[in-house]
């Protein structure tokens, strides 16, 4: 199977990141799931949840392997498994529900007390008002209602009198404001009962209890017999685990049937962890659940497992092997080589035009300028490969429709430039929407509208985006707008890879814009552009998403030539990088410069109407206005160079994140139209089965055949 291993990495000894996996975790648990066969890809999960959704949805796993714990609130174990489901992937474990009721220690007592389970007393608190000291038996234990780990549990979290509970319930509350649970202190030994599934067992795969063993020479001097944060942290190495538990062979079986009552209870799947207090007296009480124990190696879930005759492998394939089964997954087809498509490896066909002419640095021949080399075809042809799909290279001549009409492919990923007029970059996706093929990026409506800037710059405007004064010219010879103020930029108005934009392309007269209009308009074969030239500062900002789409740090191209008047963008800059530029990514602005850029190229983003990709520039005047110049729904990709590159780059994004969170859209709307087919074929079973509405129940009939015979 494709499986998505889900992780917090722990970077810091921090208690916040207390039940992080270390990479040590990782890097055995990835091992183990390899071995056994698997495709795996691993999901550090601590940044944007938008991003992990991409990466999912690019990688499209047939089981995701959950141990990420969520960084913040009472339900951040719960966050992730919610979020698989509403994508619709499977996961192991148990789901967000139960992951929330257990990581609640009060509201799982309250569950379990209705079940006859034996706890200690206890009392939630979260204000002093509500604590009832005189209600408890004393010793008492002061713990976090919402941690696990024994994060804010230390030998100090034990109160033997009113005064001193009272304390350090007010000192717990002021860290953990959410609630703490003041709780009866058990004088016995730590038990823990590990739990999977699939293991058969006579208490329904709940594994003998294990107990953990201190070395005295750390822990000897403690007061109290608890396994604390300290322990479990700082002198981790002090604490061994004990398989079986050396306790009555009658107190194991009432042990490992309260733990299956519980389990059942809360409804726990895959795999899970008990602790329990077997007081002096023999009698075991419990203390809290972990539906999302600890997978590291020397866990006690390991230690249980190997009296069941199980190594690590097995303890990993019993997880994967349960969840498997209780989402119905069947991994025989892929492992046969024969094609599944309700999930795992697509067919992506890869849509481009090769650069077989190369451009000169005085822009004299500049026809394939926008076309991609052989080694970005190569980089973005491996990054699509990493997700486990197979590539499928589609070259966008004038073959294409054919070509694609007899290739089986289930999305495409697109980057082809086309080949004339100011609609060649909508030409090969109207050919897929033909096709009903997804595809990634935007529609033919609007790469047409992008690429003629005169019609972006009508729209951005209407959205209340600001934009330079502009003009179309056509033969060169119009009258110009009374508004312009010189000097003036004059550009082709359907071109790309500034094509066009030279530094005499700034204009200081009326004679020296006749005259590059004519010559851009002879050249090029359409309209030129001109516009006020903003003198400021310039942007480019990129963006990833659709309806929603995330704005990535903001990049300034910085001119460095101290002499240069009126510096532009140059065909020349982005064909070769000199010591004339620098680029800056994150860009230095302050929060509310930096704020309103990224508003303004939302609003432009979403008014034009793209979705999945986009770049869009910017300049700045003296006064902090941001003026929108153009967008690109159709950036360049090519590895280190590319200006949406360089900005995930600096947006702490790599090159095959990048090509993911691109593709991602396109097998979103591919599982779209997937479900949308099915639902369709199963109407239409379901009305095949129907008998006609026309037939008489009781002699087949039909009512006009019976009522043309009566008459």
């Amino acid at each position: 199977m494709r499986i998505a291993l889900t992780h917090n990495l722990r970077l810091s000894d921090s208690e916040e990141e207390a039940e992080f996996d270390t990479e040590e975790t990782v890097n055995t648990l990835a091992a183990a799931i390899e071995r056994l066969g698997h495709r795996l890809e691993r999901f550090e999960v601590s940044g944007p949840a938008s991003r992990i959704v991409a990466r999912l949805e690019a990688y499209t796993p047939d089981l995701i392997f959950n141990t990420a714990e969520g960084r913040r609130g009472r339900f951040r174990e719960a966050f992730y498994p919610a979020l698989f489901g509403e994508l619709g992937f499977p996961y192991t474990g148990s789901d967000a529900y139960a992951l929330a009721i257990t990581l609640d220690k009060q509201l799982c007592k309250l569950i379990l007390r209705e079940q006859g389970i034996r706890t200690p007393g206890w009392q939630f608190v979260v204000s002093m008002s509500q604590f009832q000291p005189n209600d408890l038996r004393f010793p008492v234990i002061i713990k976090p209602n919402f941690e696990g780990s024994s994060k804010g549990i230390t030998q100090a979290s034990v109160a033997e009198t009113v005064a001193e509970a009272r304390q350090k319930v007010a000192e717990a509350l002021a860290r953990y404001p959410a609630g703490v649970l003041v709780e009866e202190y058990i004088s016995g030994t730590d038990l823990t009962v590990p739990f999977l599934e699939a293991v058969k067992t006579e208490f329904g795969g709940v594994l003998s209890p294990v107990e953990y063993v201190f070395d005295p020479q750390v822990a000897g001097d403690r007061k109290y017999r608890i396994y604390d944060y300290e322990l479990k942290t700082r002198h981790d190495r002090a604490v061994s685990v004990r398989a079986p538990a050396q306790i009555p062979k009658e107190i194991a079986h009432e042990v490992r049937s309260m733990a299956q009552r519980i389990f059942s209870a809360l409804d726990c799947r895959d795999l899970g962890r008990i602790d329990f207090r077997l007081s002096d007296a023999g009698v075991p009480y419990f203390l809290e659940i972990n539906a999302l124990p600890s997978l590291e190696p020397g866990a006690g879930i390991y230690a249980a497992a190997e009296l069941e005759g199980l190594h690590l492998d097995k303890v990993i394939e019993s997880i994967i092997e349960s969840a498997a089964r209780r989402w119905n997954l069947k991994d025989s087809p892929r492992r046969q080589g024969k094609p599944t498509r309700k999930s795992g490896p697509l067919r992506v066909g890869f849509t481009y035009n090769v650069k077989r002419i190369k451009p000169t640095y005085d822009a004299q021949e500049d026809s394939e300028a926008e076309y991609d080399s052989p080694s970005t075809l190569q980089a973005i042809r491996e990054a699509i490969a990493s997700w486990g799909h197979e590539v499928i290279d589609l070259e966008a001549n004038q073959e294409l429709p054919s070509i694609l009409a007899s290739t089986p492919v289930d999305v495409v990923f697109n980057i082809a430039e086309g080949f004339k007029g100011r609609n060649r970059e909508s030409q090969v996706p109207a050919v897929l929407e033909l096709l009903d093929i997804p595809y990634t990026g935007s529609d033919p409506a609007t790469l047409s509208l992008a690429l003629d800037k005169a019609l972006a710059k009508k729209i951005v405007r209407q959205a209340g985006i600001a934009t330079p004064n502009f003009q179309l010219l056509t033969t060169g010879k119009e009258r110009l707008l009374k508004e312009f103020t010189y000097p003036l930029i004059i550009k082709p108005v359907a071109e790309g890879s500034s094509k066009g934009v030279v530094q005499k392309s700034v204009c200081y007269s009326e004679a020296e814009v006749r005259a590059a209009a004519r010559e851009m308009i002879e050249k090029y074969q359409q309209p030129a552009l001109v516009e006020d030239y903003i003198s400021g500062r310039e942007f480019t900002v990129g963006l990833l998403g659709e309806r929603r789409p995330r704005v990535l740090a903001p990049m300034e191209i910085v001119f460095l030539e101290p002499n240069e008047k009126n510096p532009v963008y140059s065909f020349q800059h982005k064909l070769d990088w000199n010591d004339r530029i620098r680029y800056d990514v994150p860009a230095k602005l302050d929060p509310g410069q930096m704020e309103k850029l990224k508003t303004a190229a939302r609003g432009a983003f979403m008014a034009l109407g793209c979705r999945d990709v986009g770049r869009i520039d910017f300049r700045m005047d003296e006064k902090g206005r941001f003026y929108f110049l153009e967008c690109n729904p159709l950036p360049g990709l090519t590895p280190g160079w590319s200006d949406l590159v360089l900005i995930a780059e600096g947006s702490g994004m790599d090159y095959r994140t990048l090509i993911g969170e691109i593709m991602a859209g396109a097998i979103r709307r591919y599982k779209e139209r997937e479900a949308s087919r099915r639902a369709e074929a199963a109407k239409e079973r379901a009305a095949d089965r129907q008998p006609p509405t026309d037939i008489h129940p009781s002699n087949g009939v039909g009512a006009h055949a019976a009522a043309k015979a009566q008459a």
